[in-house]
């Protein structure tokens, strides 16, 4: 029982942690930046936001996003982050098919435990990689973003990429480290063996027969 709840509780939390990361990928509101000053673009009510895709302009009067699709001209940490991310949402299916496989409840023809841990191990480092993926692009991306214009805060899809990093990785390591089934407790009473002699005997504690002997 315990050998499920470890599988289910991993599954979720890494199921939570693919959503999180989905939504930090198809979104763009990972930084917001101003670049004449803090203080001036407060005054202005002129922000802009940046994201994997697109540069919004955020004002009372305006609303205008600009596509990033010049390759060759798009920061390398954009490409980068992009790439992870894409990645990572592409793997979380497989990671998340292979764990759901990894189930107790769910049984296939001629298989064994040690397949289905197998399974499950390798599921959990597939979603350990998705996590990495996630946790490289949420921290490189603001980093880049503040050497390159004037970073004032974090976006929501930037908090849903770190969290859905941070779920994915403790649900990968539930299912790599606690995916072995409990051993069952064997009693060497109920053991028995063949005996060409006596037929089936009980190979718990031998009997004791010096009391016996010593009545002959």
């Amino acid at each position: 029982m315990s050998h499920s709840c470890r599988l289910l509780c991993g599954f979720l939390m890494s199921c939570i942690g693919w959503t999180g990361i989905i939504i930090a990928t198809s979104t763009n509101d990972w930084v917001v930046t101003c670049k004449y000053g803090m203080h001036t673009c407060r005054k202005m009510d002129e922000l802009e936001t940046k994201g994997l895709w697109t540069e919004c302009v955020i004002s009372t009067a305006l609303y205008h996003c600009i596509s990033l699709n010049q390759i060759l001209d798009i920061p390398a940490y954009i490409q980068t982050s992009r790439a992870l991310m894409v990645s990572a949402s592409l793997l979380g299916l497989p990671a998340l098919a292979l764990v759901l496989l990894a189930m107790p409840c769910v049984k296939l023809s001629q298989e064994t435990e040690d397949t289905k841990h197998r399974r499950a191990v390798l599921g959990g480092l597939l979603i350990l990689f998705i996590s990495l993926c996630g946790m490289v692009s949420t921290v490189w991306f603001p980093i880049g973003v503040l050497h390159e214009d004037g970073l004032m805060s974090f976006g929501f899809s930037l908090y849903a990429g770190w969290v859905g990093s941070a779920l994915c990785f403790f649900g990968s390591s539930i299912m790599i480290c606690c995916s072995r089934g409990d051993s069952p407790t064997q009693n060497p009473e109920n053991h028995y063996y063949y005996s060409k002699h006596g037929g089936v005997a009980n190979s718990g504690p031998p009997i004791n027969s010096h009391a016996k002997s010593a009545h002959v």
